[in-house]
């Protein structure tokens, strides 16, 4: 019995001291799933940190916009977006180039940007400084529109005018065509008379500029007489003059393109005045091969700083001036330049002069432009009469 006793006390010690380890275990179990959620709740919020650092990393720095004070670029042909990028950035109108650049790659127009000067506003957003880029209206440029028939001097006045850069600046710029990119093959004649290399006239080809508002005078006659050589390849002058005006230079057919502009009124006579001049000038036909004209002596009067007059008007002083160069009344053949700046319907009627026209004379003959035309001096007297009827002072 006593045995059965101390078995039954032995019991209830173990029991007893076996009580608390289970305790401790319940709590720490406890305590680890807590400090679990704790580490998880940490690890998660490590791994945000660490996405939002990286997503930042790739993400390029850019400006809310809308801008601020005025800021004025050059974008120059042939740059890519990068390099656009770059200029902005340094001219602080976007934050980071690859803000530019992302912004481009995302737009199909950013090929589209042209060269010139553009106006924008610095800390844009790259995607607006994009589409300014990509805007007309955001070009600054200095507009000037040169209008046939133009002697030089009168074009130098329109750019001076338009450009705030003096006419003395265009007139020593002008010296030398050849350096402001005229083909030296333009100087060049069938008939034997000299030619002056450093005459501009005829070159500053009829047209609407937008020029660049940093540009100097040479930079600016350069891109005009550019535009004079891109138009005379489209309209293939030179090869058209060479094949078919009989031995004649583009030269030659430029002066003649110029004294039509200057003495036909209306686009349909320019082909027409460019034959008589070519009758005139190159035909046995024609007395001393003298052209005759009045708009020749008018130019001599403005290259020395007097005023055109009517046909009227012009003394037989001037007329017959032995003087001038231009005298076109007694000096047989052409002038010895081009007497202003033809436009293209004058430069294809000296092209392609009126075929099957074996005219002498034409002469104005009422106030609305309409040309008649004569083969002989009393067809040309009959005209000036029908001229003067209507009230064309020429008698």
């Amino acid at each position: 019995m006593l045995d059965d006793l101390d078995s039954v006390l032995e019991e209830e010690q173990q029991s007893k001291a076996e009580a608390p380890r289970n305790n401790t275990r319940a709590g720490r179990s406890t305590i680890a799933f807590f400090l679990s959620l704790v580490l998880l709740s940490l690890l998660a919020g490590g791994g945000w940190f660490a996405y939002s650092k990286v997503t930042g990393f790739f993400v390029a720095d850019d400006y809310p916009g809308p801008g601020g004070a005025e800021a004025i670029v050059q974008v120059k042909t042939g740059q890519s977006a990068t390099e656009i990028g770059n200029l902005l950035y340094q001219q602080k109108v976007v934050a980071s180039v690859d803000a530019f650049v992302d912004a481009a790659e995302d737009n199909n127009r950013s090929k589209n940007i042209q060269a010139g000067w553009y106006k924008l506003k610095v800390e844009m957003k790259a995607s607006d400084a994009l589409a300014l880029l990509l805007d007309p209206k955001s070009r600054w440029v200095v507009k000037v529109t040169l209008p046939e028939g133009l002697t030089y001097q009168q074009s130098f006045q329109k750019l001076s005018e338009a450009t705030g850069i003096p006419v003395a600046e265009f007139q020593k710029a002008a010296k030398n065509p050849v350096g402001l990119g005229v083909d030296e093959s333009w100087f060049k004649r069938s008939d034997g008379k000299k030619i002056d290399k450093s005459n501009i006239e005829g070159f500053l080809f009829p047209a609407t500029y937008d020029l660049s508002p940093k540009a100097d005078a040479t930079e600016v006659l350069k891109t005009i007489i550019g535009h004079f050589n891109s138009e005379m390849e489209r309209l293939e002058f030179v090869p058209t003059v060479q094949k078919s005006r009989g031995g004649i230079t583009p030269y030659e057919a430029l002066i003649v393109a110029s004294i039509a502009q200057g003495e036909a009124l209306k686009d349909e006579d320019m082909a027409k005045v460019s034959r008589v001049v070519y009758n005139r000038a190159y035909s046995d036909d024609f007395p001393c091969n003298c052209l005759g004209m009045d708009s020749t002596v008018n130019y001599w009067l403005r290259l020395n700083g007097k005023d055109i007059k009517a046909s009227e008007h012009l003394t037989q002083a001037e007329l017959h001036n032995p003087k001038n160069p231009y005298n076109t009344h007694d000096k047989p053949g052409l002038p010895p330049g081009p007497i202003g700046n033809p436009g293209e319907v004058a430069l294809k009627g000296a092209m392609n002069p009126t075929n099957n026209f074996p005219y002498f004379y034409f002469v104005t003959v009422d106030k609305d432009g309409t040309m008649a035309y004569g083969k002989t001096a009393a067809d040309h007297d009959r005209n000036l009469q029908i001229a003067c009827q209507n009230g064309i002072p020429l008698c």
